[in-house]
């Protein structure tokens, strides 16, 4: 991997899609951004709910349901809901009779039933959606804000799609009982659309890949209950939903990821009401990432990753997550944190010391945890959507050589300190699971221990490659699931060399 033509814009990556995307929490209730769908803001629904424990009449709640679906998508490319928000809201009155007495707080659990249509064909797909604790008013309304992973959903024929929300069941829980304590739930309410009511969240118009436009006349929905998805319509289960299954470990052959988050490098939350957070187990995943670093200096660039023997990246997908409401003060704000780690196999670099004596070195990376954060601040039309990776990092160079001739430089030839390694997307990494493009730029520290016998090296290495101005291109593809019933995406497939194609 000998230093290439450094990259001065990189190319798009082609769309990849994932096993689960990573949806976005309270306060996402309007759509942003070219990759969106085309609605202004939440679909307002009303249903009646009830337990079937009850002899008292069903109660009246409000939905107010929003998620961001592709305007288009392609023929056997999977269509990737996200971002979800599902809030629903019930009078505390009517919750009371719901709920034993003296409840004052819950978490709940979301289980909606999504009709996913096209050419007069069905199929349903589970969205599963948590809540975190929400505190119970004496009077007043109560909302429960809920937020997760949505499964996506594969076409084999072009048409327009219709996604449709009929039934569904909200899991009521102690707030102060500790899940793995098994305590049974408070109440299970099913809630069912009121007459009239359609359900249809949003659309995407699914064309052959290459761009080609359906022959025939787009159907619209058909009536009656969801089918089997038997037909051109397949439905991936959420993780959340495969998580009980049996993993497959040869489809991630990599440990879990260790280690701390530190999602400070991503853009924090405006001064106002304090956020929503909640902990979660994450769901294991593992992905292929390759890159280029630019050495400013060298005027060249190191291949990261080896393409033909990648390491893998090691993700626990939604470990942890902060919300805020767009009616609270300090306005919307929504972030979703995972943790990854990515040990990377050495690098050879080439490169001119001093612009004329030729100098070969393996490069080894040392790498920290990796805390991946997706979210969004602020609200429609101005919310800006991010997704931040940030790690520290060490370069190490060993068995140099200048001129063909080895050059001892000792066991311990490294940067002098850990330097910070911030990546940015934005909005064309949309999630750990659909994976994408980032950049950024790092600054590397002088080198210390160098040479050996006296002999102090140092400088050559602090004057050859140390500075600010390096740009680093890292493409992830989409993740492989190793716990998902299909394994899509198993084994993990290789993303494109970022600058191999002409920007678009």
């Amino acid at each position: 991997m000998h230093t290439q033509t450094p990259v001065t814009r990189a190319g798009r990556s082609v769309k990849v899609a994932s096993v689960a995307g990573l949806a976005l929490l309270a306060g996402l209730l309007s759509g942003g951004g070219s990759a969106a769908d085309e609605s202004a803001g939440p679909v307002s629904l009303a249903a009646a709910c009830g337990t079937e424990d009850s002899d008292a009449a069903a109660v009246a709640a409000t939905v107010a349901l929003s998620v961001d679906v592709p305007a288009t998508g392609e023929v056997d490319r999977p269509v990737q809901p996200g971002p979800v928000s599902f809030a629903l809201t019930l009078s505390r009155a009517d919750l009371a009779g719901l709920l034993p007495e003296g409840a004052e707080a819950v978490v709940s659990r979301a289980a909606l039933k999504v009709r996913v249509a096209q050419n007069g064909e069905s199929a349903e797909a589970p969205w599963e959606l948590n809540a975190p604790s929400t505190p119970l008013p004496a009077d007043g309304d109560v909302t429960l804000v809920h937020s997760g992973e949505v499964p996506y959903v594969t076409f084999g024929a072009a048409g327009d799609v219709y996604f449709s929300v009929g039934e569904f069941t909200v899991e009521l829980r102690s707030a102060t009982a500790a899940p793995e304590a098994g305590e049974p739930a408070l109440a299970t309410v099913t809630c069912r659309l009121k007459e009239g009511e359609s359900g249809q969240v949003a659309t995407t118009h699914v064309i052959e890949v290459g761009g080609n436009e359906p022959s025939g006349t787009p159907t619209t929905p058909a009536d009656g209950a969801a089918g089997a998805g038997d037909g051109d319509i397949a439905v991936e289960r959420s993780a959340a939903a495969a998580a009980a299954e049996e993993e497959d470990p040869d489809w991630c052959p990599v440990e879990q990821p260790v280690g701390e988050m530190d999602a400070s490098e991503a853009p924090q939350a405006p001064p106002g009401a304090p956020l929503r957070a909640t902990e979660l187990p994450g769901t294991f995943m593992c992905a292929n990432a390759l890159g280029l670093a630019n050495v400013r200096k060298l005027n060249g660039a190191m291949i990261i990753n080896n393409p033909a023997a990648p390491e893998l990246i090691s993700v626990l997908s939604s470990k942890r997550s902060f919300a805020r409401a767009a009616k609270e003060e300090g306005g919307a704000y929504a972030r979703i944190d995972s943790l990854a780690n990515l040990d990377l196999p050495d690098a050879e670099s080439t490169f001119l010391a001093f612009g004329f004596q030729p100098v070969t070195a393996m490069v080894s990376f040392e790498n920290g945890p990796m805390t991946i954060s997706i979210g969004n601040v602020g609200s429609a039309p101005n919310r800006i959507t991010f997704s931040t990776v940030y790690f520290e990092q060490s370069l190490r160079l060993h068995d140099v050589k200048i001129n063909g001739t080895p050059l001892d430089v000792g066991s311990n030839c490294k940067t002098s300190k850990p330097f910070k390694v911030v990546l940015n997307g934005g909005e064309a990494y949309k999630n750990v699971g659909v994976g994408g493009l980032l950049e950024g730029e790092v600054d590397i520290p002088a080198f210390t221990g160098c040479g050996t016998g006296g002999e102090d090296l140092n400088p050559l290495f602090t004057a050859s490659l140390s500075g600010p101005g390096n740009r680093i291109f890292m493409n992830q593809a989409s993740t492989c699931n190793p716990a998902s019933p299909t394994r899509s995406y198993c084994p993990p497939p290789l993303p494109e060399l970022p600058g191999t194609k002409p920007s678009t």
